[in-house]
Order: C-alpha cells, then sequence, then structure tokens
C-alpha cells in the first residue's frame, strides 16, 4: 500500500510539473524574443520527456499489475537442448530483472542431468513487478545448431515459462492435506544463498491439478515448505482465474488463446538471426543481446498489445 501510495504521490507530481511548464512556456512565448523561444522549447522538451513517463505508466492497468511476481521455467519438449535453453532463459531474466533494479529471490533450480536445468522459480519485487514479467507466460522456441550434436545439425527446442502474482495473505485458497504430496530432497548448487547439504528441499505436488512447487532457498526444511506452500496457492489462484476467464470467452463466444503451453516467441540462431514475439509481431535481430537481457523492446511491445485490445474489448463491450 506504501508503494503505491508513492507511486501515486509522483504521478501527481509529475502531472503538477507538466501543468508548470505549460504555464511557464506561455509566458516566455508571450516576450517574443529569441532567447524566451529557446528557453520554451527546451521546455517542451523536457514535457515531451515526461508525457512519454506518463505513456508508459498507462500500460499497466491490470488488476495484478502491482504485486511481486513469481517467475517459473521448465524445459520443454528437445532433451538436453531444451534444458540447456531452460538456463539460458533463466540467464536472461535474472539478467534483465537485476539490470533494471528488481529484487529477485531464486527458490528453486533443479539442475539437468547433463547440462542446462529441468526447472527453476524466482520470485520478483518491484515496481510493476507481475505486470512487466505477465507478457513472458507462453511457450519460447529456440532454433540454432545443437551443441550437443557430434554432427552440428540444426535443433529446435521449447521452455516454458510460467508467471503468477505473487499475493501473500491475500491468496484465499483452501487446500487439503489430503491433496498434496510433499517430498524433501537435497538443495543443489545453483539454487540460492543459502543452500546447505542438507534434506531441506521441499518438493509439493498438487494431485489434482498435477502443479508440481519447490523451494530450496530457506534454511530450514519448515522455511521451504511454507515458501513452497505460498507459490502452490498463487498458482492455483491463477489457474482459478484463467479457468473463469475461459468460460467466460466460451459463453460470448470467443476463442481466446490457452494461457499456457501456447508458443508465444521464437529465438532463431540458424539459418538466420532473429527474435520474433508471435503475439505482438516485434522483430529483434540482434539475438544476442535479448539473451543477454534487453528486453525492454519485446516486453513495452506486449504492454502495448495488451492495452490495444484491452481498449478494443471494451468499444465491443460499449
Amino acid at each position: 500500500m506504501t508503494q503505491k501510495l508513492s507511486r501515486y504521490e509522483e504521478l501527481f507530481g509529475l502531472i503538477t510539473s507538466l501543468e508548470q511548464i505549460l504555464d511557464d512556456c506561455d509566458v516566455l512565448l508571450e516576450f517574443g524574443d529569441p532567447e524566451s523561444r529557446e528557453e520554451a522549447i527546451g521546455l517542451l522538451a523536457r514535457a515531451d520527456w515526461e508525457l512519454a513517463g506518463l505513456e508508459r505508466e498507462s500500460l499497466f492497468f491490470g488488476e495484478y499489475d502491482d504485486y511481486p511476481a513469481i517467475l517459473s521455467i521448465h524445459a520443454g519438449a528437445g532433451g538436453v537442448d531444451a534444458q540447456d535453453w531452460a538456463a539460458m532463459l533463466f540467464r536472461m531474466y535474472r539478467r534483465y530483472l537485476e539490470d533494471k533494479g528488481f529484487r529477485v529471490t531464486v527458490d528453486e533450480v533443479t539442475e539437468g542431468e547433463e547440462a542446462g536445468i529441468k526447472s527453476a522459480t524466482m520470485t520478483v519485487e518491484g515496481d510493476h513487478a507481475y505486470g512487466i514479467l505477465e507478457g513472458e507466460r507462453g511457450t519460447h522456441r529456440l532454433v540454432r545448431i545443437s551443441p550437443f550434436d557430434a554432427n552440428a545439425r540444426r535443433h529446435t527446442s521449447f521452455a516454458g515459462v510460467d508467471v503468477v502474482p505473487d499475493m501473500g495473505d491475500e491468496v484465499d485458497i483452501e487446500i487439503d492435506e489430503k491433496d498434496l504430496r510433499i517430498d524433501t530432497y537435497r538443495s543443489q548448487g545453483a539454487g540460492g544463498q543459502h543452500v546447505n547439504t542438507t534434506d531441506s528441499a521441499v518438493r509439493i505436488t498438487h494431485l489434482p491439478t498435477g502443479i508440481v512447487v519447490s523451494c530450496q532457498n530457506e534454511r530450514s526444511q519448515l522455511q521451504n515448505k511454507a515458501r513452497a506452500m505460498a507459490i502452490l496457492k498463487a498458482k492455483l489462484a491463477e489457474r482459478a482465474r484463467q479457468e473463469q476467464r475461459a468460460q467466460l470467452d466460451e459463453i460470448r463466444g470467443e476463442q481466446g488463446e490457452a494461457a499456457w503451453g501456447r508458443q508465444i516467441r521464437s529465438y532463431v540462431l540458424q539459418p538466420y538471426q532473429l527474435v520474433k514475439d508471435l503475439r505482438t509481431g516485434v522483430e529483434i535481430g540482434n539475438v544476442q543481446a535479448v539473451l543477454d537481457g534487453e528486453l525492454d523492446e519485446l516486453i513495452e511491445g506486449y504492454l502495448r498489445w495488451r492495452r490495444a485490445r484491452h481498449e478494443q474489448g471494451v468499444a465491443l463491450a460499449e
């Protein structure tokens, strides 16, 4: 609440500043001399920059956009290449988030047998964390010459990314203990700052839905279990929201995309270089820059695409 209030105060301050700039420009232009006109041009350039900031804020209108996010990555089809691809995505997101000043807590990492990772989960805190990451949910496809193929053939690999809002104590989900399978295991090296050699890591399987969550970052098995339960509740809450949206779409006769398992983006390294978001049409030729965490263009493209769809939906409803 304090963070949201602070953001609103910043927005009101920005609007007041813009109003003052425009008033100052009116006064300067009334003078009519060259120096006053130059000063007015400088003020208008500043106003343009501040308006761009307001425009970006307008992209965050979702109910959960201001919440922290829980981002999970899972290797899909493609064997060891897919596990390596999942590790590349894990690195890509961490670089982006840390460069942007988000606080990232790695809840768990499950290493692959030969290379890469089978899965990873991280909690992300900061301004509009869920709003910024929501568009990453889906299937990410990589096409490249496999470093694991002795014949240097081109391989296609898939990894799934899931993003849910971390609503903390606000999540009102009741879970029957009989629906859970709880396993403990030894934490692995890449999992977090408190990884140790005891069987403190916890994996929880929700049997009715098949959702699996893990945590190995905390110091004790009890803390890991509590965090894993929080992640499970967040995923179950998101699943319930998706099912409700699907029911509404069916009533309206709309053919919406499945929220999980769809291919949202392709990263092609061979025979050409291109990252393409299949929803927004955003294309970037510098694939390595994207893999190094330069995601601004892709994320902003999704946010603008989301707002356009939202506005179209409102217009249709009216």
